[in-house]
């Protein structure tokens, strides 16, 4: 018995070898790499840095083998030869492309294999020829680029220095002319409206005033709603006949648009004659008893001869019904002596103080 154990275990052992290497063996063929494979030369146009005998052959990202031989081609010197062999499985076509990877943080390179279209010739070995530049790192490639980029400055440098020249040239110029160059710049602005705008001077119309109580009241509730206007008249500027350029009123304006402006100062002035009984604007009430509806003619200074402001206002008093109570047209104007803004503002003061003092007369008769 104990000359027979360690034969025993000996035996053993020995099954157990013989198994494992049948095992490896039957892994190497089927999933190790040594099943069917097939050998495809490559040629590449320039250097590959780094490519080693036994470096991986990707396709499409996975590896299918590896590199078996290397070798300069002897009638071309930039040439290099590379023999790889991977499994005949992979889908290797005519028109595959081929390039130089380097993977990792040490930049390993492999040969990469990409895509295809066209089915591989059948029978002798295939041969793949790498794209123009494949074996090209991004360190060769930046100097590369370098390279070119002195080489185009180094054919150009004459005409480049010549450009300098002239903008050193044309600044100092600049330089020399900025005054002229401001002048220039402000009379653009000043043609184009462009520019720090420029305060304007606001005028306004003034109410008509009225001494003592009113002698007669307006009866029942009136509304005086924003008088209508042609789209002219619908501006704060001063207005001329015939229209011209004026450059004393270029700069002044009134102090709202006229229709809101006239509004304004009616209610004022009818404020002024009876404040109780003064119209409101036609937003603030509801049903009014009656409405002051007015349009605005004209109000402009004519300038044929010696300067004046014309206004010329109909008015018309409509009840709740819509039925026209009165009607009348409102004119007036007022000379002055010298064409400038305070002298007209004053004319148009005096013109508006007597249309409104015959409107209000007029509307308090209307409504007895």
């Amino acid at each position: 018995m104990e000359t027979r154990a360690p034969f025993v275990v000996i035996g053993a052992f020995v099954l157990a070898a013989i198994v494992a290497v049948f095992g490896f063996v039957y892994w190497l063929n089927n999933t190790g790499g040594l099943g069917p494979r097939t050998t495809y030369h490559v040629q590449f146009d320039g250097s590959v840095p780094g490519l080693l005998v036994g470096a991986g052959v990707l396709f499409n990202g996975i590896r299918v083998g590896e590199v078996t031989d290397l070798g300069l081609a002897p009638d071309s010197p930039r040439q290099v030869n590379a023999t790889i062999s991977i499994a005949s499985a992979t889908p290797v076509r005519s028109d595959t492309k081929v390039g130089l990877e380097f993977q990792g943080l040490t930049g390993v390179p492999v040969i990469a294999l990409e895509g295809g279209t066209l089915p591989a010739d059948s029978g002798a070995v295939s041969t793949l020829i790498a794209e123009p530049g494949a074996g090209q790192s991004m360190t060769q490639a930046a100097r590369d680029a370098l390279r070119r980029v002195d080489s185009v400055l180094a054919e150009n440098s004459e005409p480049l220095k010549n450009t300098i020249a002239n903008l050193e040239v044309f600044s100092e110029g600049l330089a020399r002319n900025a005054g002229k160059l401001d002048s220039i710049v402000g009379g653009i602005e000043k043609m184009t409206g462009g520019g720090t705008p420029v305060q304007k001077i606001t005028y306004d119309l003034h109410a008509a005033q009225f001494s003592g109580p009113a002698g007669k009241t307006i009866k029942g509730q009136l509304a005086l709603p924003e008088p209508t206007a042609v789209a002219m008249l619908e501006t704060q500027r001063f207005l001329f006949a015939p229209a011209g350029d004026y450059p004393a009123f270029a700069d002044v304006i009134w102090a709202d648009s006229i229709p809101k402006l006239l509004q304004a100062r009616l209610i004022e002035s009818f404020e002024n004659y009876d404040i109780a009984h003064a119209p409101l604007r036609g937003a603030d009430i509801g049903q009014a008893d009656n409405q002051l509806v007015i349009d605005v003619r004209h109000f402009q200074i004519a300038v044929d001869a010696e300067p004046a402001v014309e206004i010329g206002l109909s008015a018309r008093i409509v009840d709740k019904n819509g039925k026209v109570v009165a009607s009348r047209l409102f004119e007036a104007g007022e000379k002055f002596a010298k064409l400038e803004p305070a002298a007209a503002d004053a004319a148009f003061d005096m013109a508006f103080g007597r249309i409104a003092k015959d409107m209000i007369a007029w509307t308090v008769q209307a409504l007895q």
